[in-house]
């Protein structure tokens, strides 16, 4: 089951609820990262331990897009175009949930701010993330001992 394939929400309604829930965990200096006029992600600092750290997080819309594009069998005149459309309210309010969630264990002392956006840690020279990093192989885990 996908979460909200049919969400009514509006983009701009979750991207609102995101930064408001971002600054208010202490997010500064939010960016918007678009790409061909469409809005991908954000990039935001937090401060942890005296210092900021650049974070990065996708929506995706693309995928999104395109996984549910895969459950249509026989589509009918606009049913793509309409698809494209559902595709940035659904990543979007995903999101939105993903960030309450997180926010929620932060606020129960079940997890750590960084723990949440680890992942997400961006390094603007390289423009990756440690997500990144770690899946290109740039990035070892453990060290290699004789």
């Amino acid at each position: 089951m996908i979460k909200n394939y049919t969400s009514g929400v509006p983009p701009e309604k979750s991207i609102l609820h995101i930064e408001r829930a971002l600054v208010s965990h202490g997010a500064k200096n939010i960016f918007k990262n678009y790409e061909s006029s469409r809005l991908i992600g954000f990039a935001f600092g937090i401060e942890i331990n005296g210092k900021e750290i650049p974070f990065k997080i996708p929506a995706r819309i693309d995928r999104v897009e395109k996984r549910l594009k895969e459950t249509i069998k026989k589509p009918h005149k606009g049913t793509m175009k309409r698809v494209g459309e559902q595709a940035e309210k659904t990543a979007w309010k995903i999101l939105a949930d993903w960030v309450d969630i997180q926010m929620t264990l932060v606020d129960l002392d079940q997890v750590e701010l960084m723990e949440v956006f680890l992942p997400y840690a961006y390094d603007a020279i390289k423009n990756q993330t440690l997500f990144d990093k770690v899946k290109n192989g740039t990035f070892k885990l453990l060290s290699e001992k004789n």
